[in-house]
C-alpha cells in the first residue's frame, strides 16, 4: 500500500500467526530481495478494551517506531478492505496513545492524530523550557527550528526552497545532534501562503521519502506556534497533498489523505 508515495508492506496478525523479528522486517523491506517499502506495519489484536486494533510500525532497518500518519490510513483501508471491521470509524492503539481513523470513501481517510507535544523533555529534546523555535548550533552556524512530537519527534526548518535545500546532508546532521536524544525526523518547510505550503522530510531509520503524515501535521503545527501559518494548511509533499488542520493549544491535529493499495500475495520466509 501506499499514501503518497510513503509505500507499506502490511500484515495482518489478527487472522493469522507468525513470528516477527528484525530479519524478516528487514527482508521484506529490501526492494531488491524482497517485497520493497519504507515501513512495514502490523494489525494486531488490541491491548485495551476500548479500541478496535493495535497498530505497530518498523522502519526498513527493522527499529520499531511510535507512530506513521501516511502509514495510519492505509492502515484504516486495510482493515476495511480485508472485512477485520465493518464500521468506519476506527480506534487504534499505537506505541504513542491511541488515534482515530475515519474512512471516508475508497481513497480518502480521515485520522485524528491526537494531541500534538510541545514541551522538550517529552519530544525529547534537551532544552530547558518550552519556546515556539530553538536555535542548533550546526558546526557553528545557528539555525532556527521549530520541535514537536506527534507520537514520534520531529524537527521542523524554514527554507526558501525546498528543491534547493540539503535535505540528505542536513538532515542526517540534525538526526545525530546530541540534542534530540531518539534522534528525529527532519521537515523542510516552504511557506507559499498562510494556507499552503511546501515540504521535504528526512525520516529516521529510511531517509528521505515521498511523504511523511506526522511531519506535515509537525509542520503545520510548529508553523501555527510561530504565527506563520493559519489553521487550515495544504501541504504539497513530493509523493502528492495532504489537508492539515490544528485549532491550536488542546486540540488534536486532523490529517486527511489518501491510502491505496498496489496488490496483494503471500510471502514465505
Amino acid at each position: 500500500m501506499h499514501g503518497l508515495g510513503n509505500d507499506f508492506v502490511v500484515l495482518d496478525r489478527v487472522t493469522q500467526h507468525f513470528q516477527l523479528d528484525e530479519k524478516l522486517i528487514r527482508a521484506l523491506a529490501d526492494r531488491r530481495f524482497g517485497v520493497g517499502c519504507d515501513q512495514v506495519l502490523v494489525v494486531e489484536t488490541p491491548g485495551q478494551p476500548d479500541v478496535d486494533f493495535r497498530y505497530r510500525i518498523f522502519n526498513a532497518d527493522g527499529s520499531e517506531v511510535e507512530q506513521c500518519g501516511n502509514g495510519a490510513r492505509c492502515f484504516a483501508r486495510f482493515v476495511k478492505d480485508r472485512q477485520l471491521i465493518g464500521k468506519d470509524t476506527i480506534r487504534v492503539e499505537t506505541c504513542s496513545g491511541i488515534i482515530e481513523l475515519t474512512v471516508i470513501d475508497r481513497t480518502q481517510v480521515r485520522v485524528d492524530m491526537g494531541l500534538p507535544n510541545l514541551q522538550p523533555a517529552d519530544i525529547p529534546l534537551l532544552e530547558d523550557c518550552r519556546k515556539a523555535s530553538y536555535m542548533l548550533d550546526i558546526d557553528g552556524d545557528m539555525l532556527e527550528m521549530g520541535a514537536v512530537s506527534m507520537g514520534n519527534p520531529h524537527a521542523v526548518i524554514s527554507v526558501d526552497d525546498v528543491d534547493e535545500a540539503p535535505v540528505e546532508v542536513l538532515g542526517r546532521t540534525i538526526q545525530q545532534s546530541p540534542v534530540f536524544p531518539n534522534s528525529v525526523n527532519v521537515g523542510f518547510m516552504q511557506i507559499l501562503s498562510r494556507t499552503h505550503i511546501r515540504l521535504r522530510v528526512y525520516e529516521r531509520g529510511v531517509g528521505e521519502t515521498l511523504a511523511c503524515g506526522t511531519g506535515a501535521c509537525a509542520a503545520v503545527v510548529s508553523g501555527v506556534e510561530q504565527g506563520l501559518l493559519d489553521n487550515e494548511v495544504v501541504v504539497d509533499l513530493p509523493g502528492g497533498q495532504l489537508n492539515i488542520q490544528w485549532d491550536g493549544e488542546g486540540q488534536p491535529v486532523i490529517m486527511i489523505g489518501p491510502a491505496i493499495s498496489v496488490f496483494e500475495g503471500q510471502y514465505r520466509p
